[in-house]
């Protein structure tokens, strides 16, 4: 049925379906999509999901007569979430046709768990087996975050000097007016009377995001729309915000704004208010004067929350105190989830039945202020499908919250050596490593700037309903500028996961990292602790030094845990402690980066022409240092 209505809407389109400007020409014509590769393992399921999502997305569409719409079907094990938003400037039925015309673009693609979407000039839509991307897209993307930006072939036939600079004044106010309008949308006409041509440009940010992301998506636009001219039209697009700008008309006449009374109104306020100051008596100034200066003084001993500058928080909301009291049940003992240094995590159930998890931190040391707003700002800016996200904050006297997304399963550790011990097939296991490679790589090397967990272990990865794994706790994740390789910095982490540069020297750098990933690889095949020492009658080894010797000897099949069932995999699990013996090694620079792993991991490489040596063990006990011989 689904299919036979995006025939007739084809034929439609095709037979002049328009209004008074024909906002849908050229709509068949994508210009931009990315089609997933990865096929599940139940091609029909999934593809039956997919085609669910597309007729729950057209008749939400239609019944709610709007121009964004989100659907999901979990059936089978199978997720597959998706979003249809068209630009403001179209009509419902418009915005239908267009999202029409890109379920026949999807048809055409292999189906794939990694997803799919199609940009048109009218309409963005898009599927994923994750639903992180509603409000924190993770798409593939170029170096600077762009997903698409395109000039016209043609350059303006007037004055390029006159054309260049009143068309740049007029992007110039586009981006600065569009994040201060109510719905983030901009549609408006500009005639350029030295070169006797009338351009038209609109704007929209995304409608979940706030004015400080459409700021920075709108300043990126801007950049690239100004290189430009003087072409006759130009495109951006990323997940934020999509801006355009052509001397031929795409939207109607009565759709947009002027926004110089944006300004305007702005600089009649400002007016007012200086007129009424100026009004005012000495006496009611030095009142007013004595009054911020007791503001200030008071402001000056708030606690961390005058610390998180909302600016720094895209898209963390601050919670009500009284409600995460309630929803944990006045954090009780049984809502506990789990603990740690400074504090616990909750579990916080709402009135609505949504379930949260909430991270408590005291703050009777400086440590643990530094920690909650080092979190905070952290993972309220990154956003990945292995990633935890933060939802908000919240804060009363000594108690600093974050409120976490929930995670059903819990931490790894539980599932390997805890009540749960032994449950985890080795497709489990092999999609955990995998995903925790991910996401470090992810903010290694795909976040704007370079990010540093350093307490990588497996009960700071938590699990979800499908053993999809994420990675938590980012109170002491750093920044590595990006002209340093490494710093020198205070011991923080957990030993038996630290690498040896770092807990002896101080030498921080997203090696640290890779050290640690390698070695929860090693528990996750063994299904024993790092810690946990193995003895036998010549030595007592940790778990990475019996790894080694082990794989000496050829004979690491015996270091995979006797509670997996291996059939034709047991190569891949070999290949994959040699991984894991790789990213221990020393010196620094023979570990591979992590997004090297994850190209190893997903093309099931080898070493290849790389040597393993032998690696530096740290005793947790004492921290006494043994460096054997390199070996071939």
């Amino acid at each position: 049925m689904a299919v036979l209505v995006v025939i007739l809407v084809l034929l439609l389109i095709q037979t002049g379906y328009s209004q008074s400007v024909n906002h849908v020409n050229n709509t068949n014509i994508p210009i931009q999509r990315f089609c997933g590769s990865n096929a599940p393992e139940n091609p029909y399921n999934f593809n039956k999901n997919r085609n669910s999502t597309f007729d729950q997305l057209r008749t939400n569409l239609l019944t709610n007569r709007e121009l964004y719409a989100r659907a999901q079907d979990l059936s089978g094990g199978d997720s597959v979430y998706a979003l249809a938003r068209c630009w403001n400037y179209l009509s419902v039925d418009e915005c239908v046709a267009c999202f029409d015309v890109a379920v026949s673009v999807f048809l055409n693609c292999q189906v794939g768990i990694d997803g799919a979407y199609v940009l048109f000039d009218n309409c963005f839509v898009r599927y994923e087996d994750f639903d992180d991307f509603y409000n924190n897209p993770d798409v593939q993307q170029d170096g600077d975050g762009t997903l698409y930006s395109s000039c016209g072939n043609q350059s303006s036939s007037h004055s390029i000097l006159n054309f260049n600079q009143s068309v740049g004044e007029f992007l110039s106010e586009i981006r600065d007016v569009t994040p201060k309008i109510s719905n983030l949308y901009v549609a408006s006409a500009r005639q350029i009377t030295n070169v006797n041509t009338t351009v038209y440009a609109m704007a929209q940010c995304v409608e979940s995001t706030n004015q400080a992301v459409c700021r920075t998506c709108m300043n990126a636009a801007y950049d690239k729309l100004n290189d430009c001219l003087p072409s006759t039209e130009g495109r951006f697009f990323d997940m934020g915000c999509f801006v355009r700008y052509s001397e031929t008309q795409f939207f109607n006449d009565n759709q947009t704004i002027d926004i110089t009374t944006v300004f305007k109104g702005t600089s009649s306020k400002v007016a007012i208010i200086a007129g009424a100051l100026g009004g005012v008596s000495l006496l009611l100034i030095i009142l007013v004067l004595l009054l911020l200066y007791l503001l200030r003084k008071k402001s000056s001993k708030k606690n961390e929350q005058d610390a998180l500058d909302a600016e720094d928080l895209e898209g963390a909301i601050r919670y009500n105190y009284r409600d995460l009291k309630l929803a944990t049940r006045n954090f009780s003992e049984e809502n506990i989830l789990g603990k740690g240094g400074f504090g616990e995590v909750f579990k916080a159930t709402f009135e609505d039945m949504s379930v949260v998890a909430v991270k408590r931190l005291h703050v009777e040391n400086t440590r643990a202020k530094t920690e909650f707003e080092n979190e905070v700002k952290l993972i309220s800016h990154v956003h990945h499908r292995n990633l935890v996200r933060l939802l908000g904050w919240s804060t009363k006297g000594s108690d600093l919250l974050l409120v976490l997304e929930y995670i059903s399963n819990r931490s790894l550790d539980k599932f390997l050596w805890g009540q749960k011990k032994g449950t985890l097939n080795w497709t489990q296991r092999y999609e955990i490593i995998f995903g925790v490679a991910r996401g470090l790589a992810h903010l290694h090397s795909e976040f704007h700037v370079k990010i540093i967990h350093r307490d990588i272990k497996s009960s700071n990865i938590l699990l979800t309903d499908d053993f999809k794994p994420k990675i938590a706790d980012f109170g002491l994740a750093r920044f590595l500028p990006e002209d340093l390789t490494h710093i020198s910095t205070k011991f923080a982490g957990t030993l038996g996961y630290t690498a040896p540069e770092y807990a002896l020297h101080g030498l921080l750098s997203d090696k640290v990292d890779t050290y640690s990933f390698g070695i929860v690889i090693l528990e996750i095949i063994s299904g024993r602790r790092s810690t946990e020492v193995k003895s036998d009658q010549l030595s007592t080894d940790y778990l990475l030094e019996n790894a080694w010797k082990l794989y000496e000897k050829k004979i690491h099949s015996n270091f995979i845990d006797k509670m997996l069932d291996l059939k034709q995999e047991q190569e891949q699990v070999m290949k994959i402690i040699e991984i894991a013996l790789l990213c221990t090694q020393s010196p620094v620079s023979h570990r591979p980066t992590m997004s090297e792993v994850v190209l190893m991991l997903q093309e099931g490489q080898s070493l290849g022409k790389r040597q393993l040596t032998r690696p530096t063990f740290v005793n947790n006990q004492d921290r006494r240092i043994h460096i054997g011989s390199s070996r071939n």
